[in-house]
């Protein structure tokens, strides 16, 4: 399963994500997480210290190594120099398992472990000073909806990306690429904005979206974020002595979380599962084209030098039964 995590800066989405794979980590279940956030706390959120934080791979310097090694013997690719964050996978291309061992996860995860287990740890990578008024950050998460566009997970496994925060998430057609979006929402007017915006792109494209509410203090707050986001909103989390103490660097045993946050982080696992049965492995390569052409035709032909609506296949559908290219 691929679940996404959004909303506006300060809600506590890293917060609740990294709350949510430890919660995976105590099931045994194989699971990725991906901090694609242009601020990088979904380490330290999971317990690395900031030098652990600091070394992590960024996905965006391994770019290279990741399209070639997708590229695989894809023969509409001419060359990995001609891939671009959106070029989709087809015959001969190679795709990622979640609990697998390959080139990719050598060079950009790290395994962190966990009160219950271990996870799989990819970042982007921060925006630094060299990219100050040269570069965007939606270059830095290309590489992540590159792996996403190349994945093929099932039941059972779960990749986590904390995406960037804001309106943001909508810069590229990753926003398509989760089975389940959860939406963190603090009770205010400037916590649900950022659920309106999200909900009309959702409902364009068929996105399974969640509200989280967060930072829900009393009564009032609950009845605001049911008038504003109405049948959305799937479950709310209030204060946690167990976050207090963990954004202190010194949190306890997972198993201290209390009850009625875990009971909420037991909620979006239910959810994130029950959309596996809702999979359309059709539409989801049909997205994967639409924002293709999209990138060929506004700026990836000319930066390339090449016709990048050739890279795709027709025939392919990616699926769980989508067949691999043989490593080279």
């Amino acid at each position: 399963m691929k679940i996404g995590f959004v909303g506006k800066g300060g809600s506590g989405k890293t917060t609740l994500s990294s709350l949510f794979i430890r919660h995976l980590a105590t099931t045994g279940a194989p699971v990725v997480a991906v901090d694609a956030d242009i601020n990088q706390h979904l380490g330290p959120a999971l317990g690395l210290d900031d030098a652990e934080a600091a070394a992590l791979p960024p996905m965006g310097g391994h770019l290279p190594l990741i399209k070639e090694y997708l590229r695989g013997d894809n023969p509409r690719i001419a060359s990995a120099e001609t891939m671009i964050k959106t070029t989709p996978p087809g015959r001969g291309s190679r795709l990622l398992r979640v609990d697998e061992e390959n080139p990719v996860y050598a060079a950009c995860a790290r395994p962190v472990r966990l009160d219950g287990g271990e996870v799989r740890l990819m970042a982007t990578g921060p925006f630094t000073e060299s990219d100050l008024g040269v570069a965007c950050y939606h270059s830095k998460v290309g590489a992540v909806e590159l792996c996403l566009n190349h994945l093929v997970d099932g039941a059972g496994e779960y990749v986590v990306v904390d995406m960037t925060a804001g309106s943001d998430s909508f810069a590229s057609g990753m926003f398509t690429r989760f089975d389940m979006t959860f939406l963190v929402a603090e009770p205010t007017r400037k916590g649900v904005s950022v659920y309106r915006q999200y909900r009309e792109y959702a409902r364009d494209y068929g996105v399974a979206l969640r509200v989280v509410g967060n930072k829900v203090q009393g009564p009032d707050d609950l009845e605001f974020l049911r008038e504003e986001v109405g049948e959305d909103l799937l479950v709310t989390v209030g204060h946690s002595d167990w976050v207090r103490a963990m954004e202190k660097g010194r949190p306890p045993h997972f198993s201290a979380l209390e009850a009625e946050n875990r009971a909420a982080l037991e909620t979006l696992l239910a959810t994130a599962d029950a959309a596996y049965g809702l999979r359309d492995w059709e539409r989801y390569t049909r997205q994967m084209v639409h924002f293709h052409r999209k990138n060929a035709e506004s700026w990836g032909n000319e930066r390339t030098g090449a016709d990048l609506a050739a890279q795709i296949d027709p025939d392919f559908l990616l699926s769980e039964d989508a067949v691999l290219a043989l490593p080279g």
